[in-house]
C-alpha cells in the first residue's frame, strides 16, 4: 500500500472511530438529514448468498424479498439457466438489475449470448467483476479500456450498458499512474460505467468514494455497499467504520441508482442480509 492510500485509509478509520459511526443506531445516522435511499434501490448482490443459493435458489430469493430487498445483482447461477432464474425472480417479486460476466467472455465470442441472457434476466447492466492479473499494468489497463469501449458499444446496441466492478488492486498506482484512473479517463462515458465497490474503493483508493462521484459524474449507476470492520475485515453494512452518509451525499451526482449490499464472507448470510437491509432502509443522509 503506498503512502497516499495508507494515509487515506488511516484517516477514514480514525474519523469513523472518533465519531463512533459503527456503534450508532441506524435510525440516528445522518440525523438532521432527510434524503433516503429509495426502496426500489436497495438490492442484494447474490455473491453474499452463494452458500444458501447452492442448496435452495428459489427459497433464498423469497427470503430476501421477505426482508424487503427489491433487486438483486446476479453472480453465479448455480446450475440454473437465465430463464429459470427469471421465473424464480418473478415469483419472488424481485428484479435483477445486472449480472457479473467474466472478462474473457465480454471481450470474446460469448458476448452476444451474455447480453441476451441479461435481457432475459431483466437486467440493465453487464458487469465485468475483475481483470486477469496479466493485465495489471498501465499498458494492460489501456488495452482493457479499448476492449471495454468495443464491448460497451455492443451492449448499447442491445439496450444495455457495460460496467466494471473494482477490487483493491485496481486502485494501485503503477509506474506513477493510477490504474483505475486509466479506466475512468480512457473509456467512453456513453458506453462504459462502473459498479463501485465502496469497501475496496475506501481501502485501496487515493480519494474518498464520494469524491469520485463529483470528479466523474453519472459514471456510477450501481454500488456494492460493503462495510469494513475496525481491523479491515468485511462487516455487515452499518456495523463497521465506513462513513456511508458522507459517501452517499454526492451519490446523485455520481448517477447512483442501485445500492447493492455485499458481504464477502458472512457467518450467517441471512442475518447479515437482514442487518444490512435495516441499516440502509433507515439511513438518512
Amino acid at each position: 500500500m503506498n503512502s497516499t492510500r495508507r494515509a487515506f485509509l488511516g484517516t477514514t478509520l480514525g474519523v469513523a472511530a472518533a465519531t463512533g459511526l459503527g456503534a450508532v443506531p441506524a435510525s440516528a445516522v445522518g440525523a438532521g438529514h432527510h434524503r433516503r435511499i429509495p426502496p426500489s434501490g436497495i438490492g442484494m448482490h447474490l455473491y453474499t448468498m452463494r452458500t444458501a443459493l447452492a442448496t435452495d435458489f428459489r427459497g433464498t430469493l423469497e427470503r430476501l424479498a421477505e426482508i424487503g430487498y427489491a433487486t438483486v445483482g446476479v453472480s453465479g447461477r448455480h446450475g440454473n439457466s437465465a430463464s429459470a432464474i427469471r421465473r424464480m425472480l418473478d415469483g419472488a417479486r424481485l428484479g435483477a438489475v445486472l449480472e457479473h460476466v467474466g472478462y474473457d467472455i465480454v471481450r470474446g465470442a460469448g458476448l452476444p449470448q451474455a447480453l441476451e441472457d441479461i435481457r432475459t434476466l431483466g437486467g440493465k447492466w453487464i458487469v465485468v467483476p475483475s481483470l486477469p492479473g496479466s493485465l495489471h499494468s498501465p499498458a494492460g489497463y489501456r488495452e482493457v479500456a479499448k476492449e471495454f469501449n468495443k464491448a460497451g458499444l455492443a451492449a448499447r446496441e442491445s439496450g444495455l450498458k457495460l460496467l466494471y466492478h473494482n477490487h483493491g488492486s485496481d486502485h494501485e498506482v503503477v509506474d506513477g499512474v493510477s490504474l483505475y484512473d486509466i479506466l475512468l479517463t480512457e473509456t467512453d462515458p456513453e458506453l462504459v460505467g462502473f459498479e463501485l465497490d465502496l469497501y475496496w474503493a475506501a481501502k485501496g483508493g487515493a480519494c474518498a468514494p464520494g469524491e469520485l462521484f463529483v470528479r466523474h459524474p453519472r459514471r456510477f449507476p450501481a454500488l456494492h455497499v460493503k462495510d469494513m470492520a475496525p481491523n479491515g475485515d468485511f462487516a455487515d453494512v452499518g456495523s463497521g467504520v465506513l462513513d456511508f452518509p458522507a459517501m452517499f451525499d454526492t451519490a446523485r451526482r455520481g448517477g447512483v441508482r442501485q445500492w447493492l449490499v455485499e458481504h464477502d464472507s458472512p457467518a450467517d448470510p441471512f442475518a447479515s442480509a437482514l442487518a444490512s437491509y435495516r441499516y440502509l432502509a433507515r439511513l438518512r443522509y
